[in-house]
Order: C-alpha cells, then structure tokens, then sequence
C-alpha cells in the first residue's frame, strides 16, 4: 500500500530485488547502473576492504550513478558479496564456473552480505547492511550435475551459483541469518526506512 504515486528507483539490474520490492508494495522503476564491478573489486581488495565495505561502496556508488539521471527521486543501489574464508565469489560465466563454486563452498560456511544504499539528489541518505551465514553440505560432484542440468542457465543470476527459494534449498543443511538478506537485499529496514520517508503507509 502506497501513501505516494512517486516511485522508488532501484539501481539494479536484478529482477529478484525488484520483484522483492514489487510484493511488499512498493512501486519500483528498475535501472541498472554502469559499473565496471570486477575492476572495482579488484581495487579495493587491493587497498585491504574487508566484503562489508565492499559491498556498501558498490551500492552507494550504483545508486549515485543511476540518481544523476533521476534528480528528485528517491534511489536505492544494492550489493551483494559472498565471502568464503576470504575468497569472494561473483556470479558464474557459465556452468562450469557455477560448478567450480559449488565445489568450492561445499562443505564450508561461506556469507553473504547484502547493503543498500539510499541516495537522493547524489546525497547519500542511509544505507543498512546485512550478513547471513550459510553452510553447504558436502554434495558430491553427481549431485552437482544434476543440480546444474536442473537448473540450467538460472544459475548464472546469484552469486554462489544457487537460488534458496528454489532448488538451491537443497544444498545446504545450516542456514543462519534474514532470508531477504540471502536473496540480495534486507528488505524489513528497507520497508521501514521507506515508511519513514513516507513513501510507505505506517
């Protein structure tokens, strides 16, 4: 339920985060931001930023870009990070990328962490950042394959080349932390955050 016909602009190319949003009432205009994110990361693992840091500069910097070209309106940029024992993971090229990460986190804990950015005129506003702790079983390379023939290219759009609200539940036995974290965005302090603003009814 909407207290304003002004919608919220989503700097991202995600129809996960967007649909999240979509549901919970909130009207969305989704525009990716043009950022060069592999050199981005590449730089500041380089200067020492810990996954957190990362994350929230990547969704304040999309949302600042995607504001230039919407003065007046609201803007939300969001990042997610995957961050196993220090290895970041992005999202596969192809399936055989997607299955050296399955191999990779199998087994092991890894984290997520999830920020978004609110920016309005190119002024940051607020921003909340997540994390939750996921622990993957110990599946075996079989498994991957059938995993990966099951899901097909739907793997190439997450990082960690899996989707919890599908098939991707399957592959874990431990699982600690928000469940809208996991899936790209914390959208409770979101929800709140825009209910502040009054763009959502309290």
């Amino acid at each position: 339920m909407m207290l304003t016909d002004q919608p919220v602009v989503l700097a991202s190319a995600s129809a996960a985060r967007k649909a999240m949003l979509e549901r919970a009432g909130v009207s969305v205009v989704a525009q990716a931001a043009a950022v060069d994110e592999e050199e981005i990361k590449h730089s500041f693992r380089a200067a020492g930023l810990k996954a957190d840091e990362v994350s929230e500069a990547l969704g304040e910097l999309k949302a600042k870009r995607v504001a230039s070209r919407h003065p007046g309106h609201l803007v939300l940029g969001a990042d997610q990070m995957l961050d196993c024992g220090g290895e970041w993971f992005d999202k596969p090229a192809d399936r055989e990328e997607a299955k050296r990460h399955l191999q990779a986190l199998r087994g092991k804990p890894h984290r997520l962490v999830s920020t978004v950015v609110a920016v309005m005129n190119g002024q940051r506003q607020w921003h909340h950042t997540d994390s939750a702790t996921l622990t993957m079983r110990n599946i075996s390379d079989d498994f991957i394959d059938r995993y990966l023939d099951a899901m097909g290219d739907a793997v190439l759009s997450s990082v960690g080349a899996y989707q919890l609200e599908g098939l991707g539940a399957q592959l874990f036995n431990r699982i600690e932390g928000d469940y809208f974290t996991i899936l790209g965005m914390p959208l409770l302090p979101v929800l709140d955050y825009l209910r502040l603003r009054r763009i959502l009814a309290s």
